[in-house]
């Protein structure tokens, strides 16, 4: 439904997100990478993933014309299924690496933070946690990992402008860990992957838990009231009215 799975060599595993022209996220799109993750996690033969898009973008986010059908009630479950993904991901206990070949904006750039390293596509590519650009808010998990990855400082000037950054932009910010030509972004994510593959298990596992589990605790303890505030805000009147103009193509 919108994700293809691909067996590389030596244990390393990619994940694609391929649902139309961007790559927008539904609740299938999202239970669907869930499982697949845990699939992977599950399977001894695989040691790295990456994370990538078809196409032109990694992911637009979420596909907000869908959304817009939805009663108050359905949207909450949606947004409880897809932060649970982000802190699965966020403390999955193998390697896995986002490569950022095209638009990574909004919920496709949550997705992003929680895997451990990001490397961009070095062309007319952007990313960005936009929602305050159409009134939205952000979730306190995503704002945890965001802090988690570049500070509090540089989280603050991401989410109060909902600047859409080009790839050098966001390695200055932190956002993403190295900038690619695509001709060599698969190879280079590759060979990363590959590094992180080849280290022990249980101390890579051991060293992520330390790392983060202490950043994952507050994300689940603000978690719930988050979302009802979140979906408050979608439903405003001022927000709602602009999330009616958003098309997707």
């Amino acid at each position: 439904m919108g994700i293809d799975r691909i067996h590389e060599e030596d244990g390393v595993v990619t994940v694609t997100l391929n649902r139309g022209k961007v790559n927008a996220l539904t609740g299938v799109v999202v239970e669907e990478m869930h499982k697949t993750l845990s699939d992977l996690e599950h399977d001894t033969t695989v040691r790295a993933v990456i994370l990538t898009g078809h196409g032109n973008f990694f992911s637009f986010g979420f596909d907000i014309p869908e959304f817009l059908s939805y009663s108050k009630e359905e949207f909450t479950k949606y947004l409880i299924k897809f932060t649970n993904l982000y802190t699965y991901m966020f403390l999955y206990p193998k390697p896995i690496i986002a490569a950022l070949n095209g638009h990574t904006i909004a919920g496709g750039c949550m997705l992003a933070l929680a895997c451990d390293y990001r490397i961009m596509v070095s062309e007319k590519a952007k990313i960005s946690l936009n929602e305050i650009s159409f009134g939205s808010s952000v979730f306190a998990g995503s704002a945890e990992m965001l802090r988690f990855c570049v500070g509090s400082q540089k989280a603050a000037q991401i989410l109060y402008s909902g600047a859409l950054y080009t790839a050098d932009e966001a390695k200055e910010l932190g956002l993403v860990d190295d900038v690619r030509p695509g001709e060599e972004l698969l190879d280079e994510v590759t060979r990363l992957a590959s590094d992180l593959s080849n280290m022990n298990y249980p101390a890579f596992r051991s060293i992520k838990f330390h790392l983060r589990k202490p950043v994952a605790d507050e994300m689940r303890l603000k978690e719930k009231e988050s979302i009802k505030e979140f979906v408050d805000i979608w439903y405003s009147d001022s927000t709602w009215e602009k999330l009616k103009d958003i098309k997707i193509y």
